[in-house]
């Protein structure tokens, strides 16, 4: 995983009030909940005493009990209160859990997995989606590195193939480019930007990007490290995906179906569902061969002989690797 960085974890509605949360992400236990002003709190859900799950504890105000011994920690894992010392008595500073910020927009909830700051970096989300828009959200578990689930959204060979009664309709085999830029490169933002030119096999070879003007519209697609993407079908019709890294081996995919064309309400929640279905079979078509892929988890330096239309998910391999590395991550 890479270190510094805003991750999506999980949807708004699934942390609620009153009722702390233990979820699994990026490799740690997690625990969640929500304080008097609903604002969301994040801690690795072990305490620091004897190690329990604090997701078995429960809310006291602003505070997390731990259910076996009563310390209370805040949103800062400071602990406020060890009951067997008494009110009165000072708490030592090592009795400290481990907490991470978070943030909360578009129903998606962050939270930084990295060094404190005193200062974090804005939070990315497609600024062309705001809140006139409507979504469809389904979620499904794939066993594989979230890496391995990028990097089949940015896969525009496997089209016609994986996807040959769907959106690979029409036997557009021959890729020429693709076309890629960059944007807003930085530690900690980095945007993706990629043009899709796929056709049918004339006999002709394919076009390098380099012999291909830049074109003046959007990009079909765009992903933003270090797990959010978004499919641009039309002005008024997307789909985002927040790719939740569980651990090495497994990632919660969020699909969203956004669409802005509709706002009736019982007609636009149908399309939404409708949306949503479509996505769901869309999406596991995508799961059942990316599952299959060894090893679970990608790098540069792995082995696998790419081509040029693999370029993306080489462009993709080689500032995921860069990030790392400056980022000292495992």
């Amino acid at each position: 995983m890479i270190r510094n960085q805003w991750y999506i974890i999980l949807e708004s509605n699934e942390v609620k009030p009153g009722k702390p949360i233990g979820v699994t992400r990026l490799g740690e236990k997690l625990v969640l909940w929500r304080d008097s002003n609903g604002k969301v709190c994040c801690l690795v859900d072990q305490c620091p005493h004897r190690g329990v799950a604090l997701s078995y504890g429960k809310l006291l105000t602003d505070q997390i009990e731990c259910p076996f011994h009563g310390f209370q920690f805040n949103n800062l894992g400071q602990c406020t209160l060890i009951p067997a010392n008494g009110r009165g008595a000072d708490i030592p500073k090592a009795m400290q859990a481990t907490a991470y910020p978070t943030h909360e927009e578009h129903d998606f909830i962050w939270i930084w997995w990295g060094e404190p700051r005193k200062e974090l970096p804005p939070v990315y989300f497609f600024e062309s989606i705001d809140e006139k828009w409507s979504y469809n959200t389904i979620r499904d578990h794939w066993a594989t590195h979230y890496s391995r689930a990028i990097e089949n959204q940015l896969d525009v060979v496997h089209l016609p193939f994986v996807h040959h009664n769907t959106i690979g309709r029409g036997n557009r085999t021959l890729v020429d480019g693709p076309q890629f830029t960059w944007e807003n490169e930085s530690d900690e933002l980095n945007v993706l930007n990629l043009w899709v030119y796929n056709r049918v096999d004339d006999g002709s070879l394919p076009v390098h990007s380099k012999q291909m003007a830049l074109p003046e519209r959007h990009p079909q697609l765009q992903f933003c490290f270090p797990n959010l993407w978004q499919n641009w079908i039309s002005d008024d019709l997307r789909v985002v995906i927040a790719f939740a890294p569980i651990d090495d081996e497994n990632t919660l995919m969020y699909v969203r179906w956004y669409q802005n064309f509709l706002r009736v309400p019982l007609l636009r929640q149908l399309v939404n569902w409708v949306g949503g279905q479509s996505n769901l079979f869309i999406e596991r078509q995508d799961k059942r061969v990316v599952v299959t892929q060894v090893p679970k988890r990608s790098s540069l330096r792995m082995g696998e002989k790419l081509i040029p239309g693999d370029s993306p998910i080489n462009a993709y391999r080689r500032k995921r690797d860069e990030l790392i590395a400056k980022n000292f991550s495992n």
